[in-house]
């Protein structure tokens, strides 16, 4: 029997998180929260604030715990319930680091090098990048594997680096012969809704880095500006047509038709039957209506937890509480496998 032969044993696990670097918005909502609330009816789920991540670029000190406390707002705006996801910040529970140094020293340089988001975010200046921003991937393994998590949601710009956990989790049941120690995680497809794009420019991906505000929907966002950003969003002169090859070409229009989906929780296929032969002068005032319907109760929700920041800061210490005693044993396996003293 080989290394590969033998099935992980444990628990079935999720582990998911944002970092906390900007105001969250509707693809983060649609893409990612939503979705988390759907799996902890479903999977033993974790979900944390990736603070560590954060810090691989520059982030202002006097904001971070903040934006951390949003995040966490934001998750439970959403839906996560505490008494049944541990929810955390990554920075208190110490296991994080503690696993990412003994999985830096078995992840291979060539791995990597081959990672595509270090290029993209280093730009032509990779010698002025922090260390950290280059070895993410391995931290983000050890985020994953702390908890012997055995899925995780990803987009298309994660899967390379769920495949570099996977590589470390083979090597180290390899190279400490310990079959079965680490799972290898597989990746939870993500559904509809799981690309929004800009709302001015159908081709970028939404993002909280868009110096355009108008790019986005915040879920701080009031009704009014929900309303508004949808009416200004960019779109074309030509109707609706009756099916998806008829939005080739048609990235806004292909956008605005795939939030109106996501947030009625339809097909796009459905929504065009709906609106075929209508112009955006008839499709936005729908869609900046279910948009309002849907997203003004989370704004509403947020904005009441970011009111209490007492109680959010109780919610992510009990659950980094929780999170530190599903982690120890992790560690203190994998310490005793490489030799450590003491253990």
């Amino acid at each position: 029997m080989t290394d590969t032969d033998i099935q992980y044993a444990g628990p079935q696990r999720v582990l998911s998180g944002v970092q906390p670097s900007g105001a969250l918005h509707l693809g983060n909502y649609l893409g990612a929260l939503v979705k988390f609330a759907r799996l902890q009816h479903e999977i033993d789920t974790f979900i944390f604030v990736a603070d560590m991540h954060a810090i691989t670029v520059w982030q202002e000190p006097a904001q971070l715990a903040a934006q951390t406390r949003e995040i966490a707002a934001a998750y439970l705006a959403a839906g996560l319930d505490p008494a049944k996801a541990t929810i955390f910040p990554q920075s208190a529970v110490p296991e994080h680091a503690e696993l990412a140094w003994i999985f830096n020293c078995v992840a291979r340089l060539g791995w990597l090098d081959k990672m595509t988001q270090f290029k993209e975010k280093s730009g032509k200046h990779k010698e002025r990048s922090s260390v950290g921003l280059y070895t993410y991937p391995v931290l983000q393994a050890a985020d994953i594997l702390v908890y012997k998590a055995t899925a995780v949601p990803v987009g298309e710009d994660q899967k390379q680096h769920l495949e570099l956990a996977r590589n470390i989790a083979q090597k180290f049941n390899h190279d400490f012969a310990a079959p079965g120690c680490f799972p290898l995680p597989e990746p939870l497809i993500q559904g509809p809704g799981a690309r929004i794009m800009s709302l001015r420019d159908g081709s970028a991906k939404m993002s909280k880095s868009d110096p355009s505000d108008l790019s986005r929907i915040n879920l701080t966002d009031d009704a009014d500006t929900i309303a508004s950003k949808i009416r200004k969003a960019r779109s074309d002169a030509d109707v609706l047509p009756e099916t998806m090859e008829g939005l080739e070409g048609r990235a806004e229009a292909r956008n605005l038709v795939g939030i109106y989906a996501a947030l009625a929780g339809e097909t796009s296929e459905a929504v065009l039957a709906k609106f075929a032969g209508q112009g955006f002068g008839a499709f936005k005032p729908e869609l900046a209506d279910l948009a309002v319907a849907s997203l003004a109760p989370v704004s509403d929700a947020m904005r009441r937890y970011l009111a209490d920041p007492a109680e959010i800061d109780r919610i992510l210490a009990a659950g980094a509480a929780k999170a530190r005693e599903a982690a120890a044993p992790t560690v203190a396996e994998a310490k005793k496998l490489v030799g450590f003293w003491g253990t």
